[in-house]
């Protein structure tokens, strides 16, 4: 893990190098772990800011996670490859497609099995969970398409409604985008107390110089845009998030 505090912005950049991530291997699921999560436990990688989690997630064919129980956290899952099966005590039952996003608000607390829906793929997903702006509010639940834009960012998350979007009873942004090769892209914050994680999906960029490849990952503090740039073809996720 690198940190660097840039004099002439004051712009603060952690990177977090993928092999630095911990891991959980059980057979069934191989899952990396950007933040302490489950078994794996770092006192320096607790979160950033709200965001909690950032699981990295591959699971056999027709295997998951068992119902469990969470509550007050927003839990938003993209799919790559594959499908997961989704039921939940509200009374949902989908089916997760690679190329769409959910989102399940826990609030007062929710039960929910997560599956592999194919018996002879693998499905491949980020998980990722923030902390809600309000406590104990009503458990919710919704799924889109990504519509995603070549050589874009495009907002798939916000706390601001639109139909548009998935929506996140938070002040957070997602946003994803797949790039082509030498493609520059100019990140601006909305809110200076805010801080902003870029995870590499696939690919290789660099930030303000900085190289990132699969599933490195930068948490950036003190700015109000990013500048990035690809070194190859490449798929990203930020987000932005408030860091109190």
């Amino acid at each position: 893990m690198l940190t660097k505090l840039m004099s002439n912005s004051m712009i603060r950049i952690t990177i977090h190098k993928a092999e630095e991530r911990g891991a959980t291997e059980l057979g069934w699921l191989h899952s990396k772990h950007s933040f302490s999560f489950g078994d794996y436990y770092n006192p320096k990688r607790i979160g950033f800011g709200l965001l909690k989690v950032l699981n990295d997630d591959i699971v056999e064919p027709g295997k998951g996670f068992g119902m469990h129980f969470h509550d007050n956290m927003e839990i938003v899952s993209i799919v790559h490859e594959g499908s997961l099966e989704h039921r939940d005590s509200m009374g949902n039952h989908d089916i997760i497609k690679a190329g769409e996003i959910q989102r399940m608000s826990a609030g007062t607390g929710v039960r929910h099995s997560e599956f592999n829906h194919s018996a002879k793929e693998r499905v491949h997903f980020l998980q990722i969970w923030i902390l809600t702006k309000e406590r104990n509010i009503n458990p919710s639940y919704e799924q889109k398409r990504l519509d995603l834009k070549k050589n874009e960012l495009v907002e798939v998350v916000s706390g601001k409604k639109n139909n548009d979007m998935i929506y996140i009873h938070q002040d957070a942004y997602f946003l994803m985008g797949n790039f082509d090769k030498n493609k520059r892209v100019v990140y601006k914050i909305h809110n200076q107390k805010h801080g902003i994680c870029v995870f590499v999906i696939d690919g290789e960029i660099t930030i303000d110089k900085y190289q990132l490849q699969k599933g490195d990952s930068a948490e950036i503090i003190i700015t109000n845009k990013i500048n990035l740039k690809t070194l190859k073809d490449s798929k990203i996720l930020l987000i932005e998030v408030p860091m109190s």
